[in-house]
């Protein structure tokens, strides 16, 4: 049935795709959107419960937000500083309380109070020109430190489009063969947490027939705590179109997709305005520079749903399915957007490729250890004395990347939630037995994922954190898979209970829950829960024992 629809949804092409045209008119709340839904479904051959699933899945398009007019971050990173309780009381003071909604994550994360108004995000100091904000559309004062230590790749300065793009001029002249050869030998795995070689999935799609192919950028960065990824498109975007590009040259793709989070409207402007400048400047378009090789952007603004940072779900949500995960096989390369061969990697993975082009893949494996070659970004969040956006060498000590790049902590912290919501909880005593790759983390237990930090503070209760984490998982669960869908759900309600009610967690009934999560779950959303849980139970018993029977 999926494999059908795809088809239909595909019909009228990627530029009149279904998934963008219902959420305008989702997003409308008028009197004839049922209607104009309906008549959508006529359009594109498809069943109206589908067009009603998947209008009713997203955060910006379900009925629940109707009249809503500003939005609070209750993303972990800000939940954990404690700062969100003030922002919506002074918000329901000026808005009401019917008028503020939620949002989760809008990637201010380094200074926390966010919130969302009008497509725009604030932070920091911004609650205090509310009125300026709402009368005048007074932009955010927000700034963060960004810096690197090693061998900077992604932080470098962007030189102008000119300069930069003379390097696209030497990768279509070196051709497809020695430009996938030079991603091979980098060894550059996938940033977004999987950890998976690039170069595996380029040349798989490569070497798939077909007359229509897509390389899809991942920028749908719903981690609470990392916005390495909305650095990377506001502030080095070309470095992402130019992989994207390199991407598509190497496996015969004509289309780049840039899947962008709804939260991070500014990142959509700032990408689209770039784009227009390529095409002006002739890089992309119809036979580019005369070599007969086509290849043009599409930005697709998301519309608010944790699970489409997972590849196959993020593919049913351009399609305008509801976005639920696939089983695989058959996988991406082989079968993905509108049933073409995709290869989809996240921002970070496709932003290294032109600096392997212009230096060679050798150069950029000598940069790091062992199989976590070249560099990683590292998100810092506000418990931090200097938060920001951070670039170190893959295999650095996670020591220097606290007390050097971070400088510390500014309040006593008991653990970290490296990787995102299904990272590893690291105990600040795990610090020193740490480096920044793949292997340490998984070696020790951990997840480097995203390699975002969200630091819980001493006297944050870890029962509290682990009900939030079940909480969002099960908001966020696709519902495809039972074990996701239910299990998440009762996390929540067994934490919930023992916080409030006299009951206490049979340890045995909640081992069960997290195996079946892990085990029987179809994807990382309800595969990954279990780790942190695991990771507090296992190094903070103590804090829980109240809790546990």
């Amino acid at each position: 049935m999926g494999k059908n629809i795809s088809e239909l949804s595909g019909r009228k092409g990627l530029e009149e795709n279904l998934f963008e045209q219902m959420g305008r008119i989702s997003q409308e709340y008028n009197d004839d959107r049922t209607a104009r839904l309906e008549q959508l479904a006529d359009e594109f051959l498809i069943g109206k419960a589908n067009v009603y699933g998947a209008a009713s899945f997203y955060d910006f398009t379900r009925e629940e937000n109707k009249g809503k007019e500003i939005y609070v971050c209750n993303g972990s990173a800000c939940m954990t500083a404690g700062t969100q309780k003030g922002i919506t009381s002074k918000l329901q003071q000026h808005f009401g309380a019917d008028k503020v909604g939620d949002m989760v994550c809008l990637g201010r994360c380094h200074e926390n109070s966010a919130f969302h108004f009008k497509g725009r995000n604030y932070s920091g100091n911004d609650i205090d020109f509310l009125e300026n904000i709402v009368q005048n559309n007074h932009s955010s004062t927000e700034k963060y430190h960004h810096g690197a230590i090693g061998n900077p790749i992604l932080t470098l300065p962007f030189p102008g489009i000119e300069t930069f793009y003379q390097l696209w001029k030497q990768a279509i002249a070196s051709g497809a063969e020695d430009l996938l050869n030079e991603i091979r030998v980098s060894n550059v795995r996938g940033r977004g947490g999987a950890g998976f070689p690039m170069a595996f999935k380029l040349e798989s799609c490569k070497n798939t027939p077909g007359d229509t192919k897509f390389i899809v950028c991942n920028a749908d960065e719903g981690d609470p705590g990392a916005f390495s990824d909305r650095y990377l498109l506001e502030e080095r975007t070309h470095s992402v179109l130019l992989g994207m590009m390199i991407a598509g040259f190497v496996m015969g793709a004509n289309w780049g997709v840039l899947y962008i989070r709804g939260e991070y409207p500014e990142a959509v402007e700032i990408c689209e305005t770039e784009i227009r400048k390529l095409h002006a400047a002739g890089y992309i378009g119809k036979n580019i520079m005369g070599s007969g090789f086509d290849f043009d952007f599409k930005v697709i603004k998301a519309q608010g749903a944790y699970i489409c940072g997972e590849e196959t779900a993020l593919l049913s949500s351009i399609e305008g399915q509801r976005p639920e995960v696939r089983v695989r096989p058959p996988f991406p390369t082989q079968q993905g957007l509108f049933n073409k061969p995709t290869v989809v990697n996240n921002v970070e993975t496709l932003a290294c490729l032109p600096w392997i082009i212009e230096h060679g893949g050798k150069a950029f494996a000598a940069i790091g250890r062992g199989k976590s070659t070249g560099t990683k970004l590292i998100s810092l969040d506000g418990h931090f004395n200097r938060p920001g956006l951070y670039e170190a060498d893959m295999g650095t000590p996670l020591r220097t990347v606290i007390d050097e790049l971070g400088q510390g902590f500014r309040v006593p912290v008991k653990a970290m939630h490296i990787g995102g919501p299904l990272g590893g909880l690291v105990p600040v005593g795990k610090i020193d037995e740490l480096t920044l790759d793949f292997e340490s983390f998984n070696q020790a237990g951990f997840l480097l994922g995203h390699a975002s930090v969200v630091c819980i503070p001493q006297e944050y209760p870890l029962v509290s954190y682990i009900e939030h984490l079940f909480a969002f998982t099960a908001h966020e669960s696709c519902g495809k898979c039972f074990p996701c869908r239910i299990g998440s759900t009762r996390g929540k309600e067994m934490f919930q209970k023992a916080q409030n009610e006299s009951y206490k967690i049979d340890r045995t009934l909640l081992n069960d829950l997290l195996d079946t999560l892990e085990t029987g779950s179809l994807c990382a959303l309800g595969g990954g829960l279990p780790l942190p849980v695991k990771n507090a139970l296992q190094y903070f018993g103590d804090e829980l024992a109240e809790y546990l029977a």
